[in-house]
């Protein structure tokens, strides 16, 4: 096993990972309002901190104290209501080293909200209802790095949110590759408008019929679901490239295992931003060291 990391982070710019004291401060505004003290760096470097240990937000603020103490930086230190503030207005994207054409692997998950614990709800009751959310992933099968995420109401279905993850992958597509809940017409038509030359690799239901030109003009759609009934579905899987889909349960794996499978924000805006930081960080982390494997027998 080789640990190939060092080229691979070299090419990954993560400013919140060595932010500089200097953009740490904010600028002045010069419109009307109060004057923010602490840039988006600052924010979201505290909140890329707090994920990985699911510190509190009064936890946070002691944790970035202490480091700037070691670190001898004479800089504020945010307050927790101020960092729980921001954190619902931060605009961040996710940050992956992409190279195209892309495998782009989707695939979702449910994730708890916070809220009282097991024991507090049986002896005192819920005053609501917590449902739970659910996380949409789309993952690069090349480096496994996760380059489009989405968080919506679990009563949404895993194919309508393909549009939302291609629109925040920056490089062209070559295969979007999902289970069978995205074997939907509007997949294919998505994705031929936004990458025409893309094929969708998605299993056909068992009971899918073939289009009226299957015969004349196959759809991809049809081109699958002929290819697994004349080679069955083993074979299918390895020739179209599917079970490279398992990359993006590690993904979504690794990020229960780091991360947690709970959304420690109290509002959907904070929720997003939390899982487009704990998505950077992942990146970050896969992107310092990944192990080759090579086989041997």
């Amino acid at each position: 096993m080789d640990l190939d990391g060092e080229h691979q982070a070299e090419d990954i710019d993560y400013e919140v990972a060595l932010a500089p004291a200097d953009q740490l401060r904010t600028t002045p505004r010069t419109t009307r309002g109060g004057q923010p003290r602490y840039s988006a760096v600052a924010i979201e470097t505290a909140l890329t901190r707090r994920a990985p240990f699911r510190l509190a937000f009064r936890q946070t603020e002691g944790l970035i104290g202490s480091l700037m103490q070691l670190l001898q930086l004479d800089l504020p230190v945010p307050d927790h209501t101020t960092l729980s503030r921001r954190a619902q207005s931060l605009a961040i994207t996710p940050r992956a080293l992409t190279i195209g054409p892309l495998l782009l692997l989707v695939d979702s998950t449910g994730l708890k909200p916070s809220g009282p614990g097991e024991w507090v709800v049986e002896k005192h009751g819920s005053k609501k209802r917590r449902s739970w959310r659910k996380f949409h992933v789309g993952g690069d099968a090349t480096t496994g790095q996760i380059v489009a995420m989405e968080r919506t109401s679990p009563d949404v279905d895993d194919a309508s949110q393909v549009a939302a993850l291609l629109e925040q992958v920056t490089v062209p597509v070559a295969r979007p590759i999902g289970d069978g809940a995205y074997d939907r017409t509007e997949v294919y038509e998505v994705v031929a408008a936004r990458h025409p030359d893309a094929a969708v690799v998605a299993p056909p239901r068992a009971d899918a019929v073939l289009s009226a030109t299957a015969q004349t003009a196959p759809t991809q759609r049809d081109r699958h679901r002929l290819a697994i009934a004349e080679t069955g579905p083993m074979t299918w899987q390895r020739t179209s490239g599917y079970n490279k889909r398992a990359g993006v349960e590690a993904a979504i794996a690794r990020c229960q295992q780091v991360i947690g499978d709970r959304l420690r924000a109290h509002s959907d805006d904070g929720r997003h931003t939390e899982l487009i930081i704990a998505g950077n960080l992942l990146n970050h982390m896969f992107g310092l060291a990944r192990p080759s494997y090579v086989r041997i027998s």
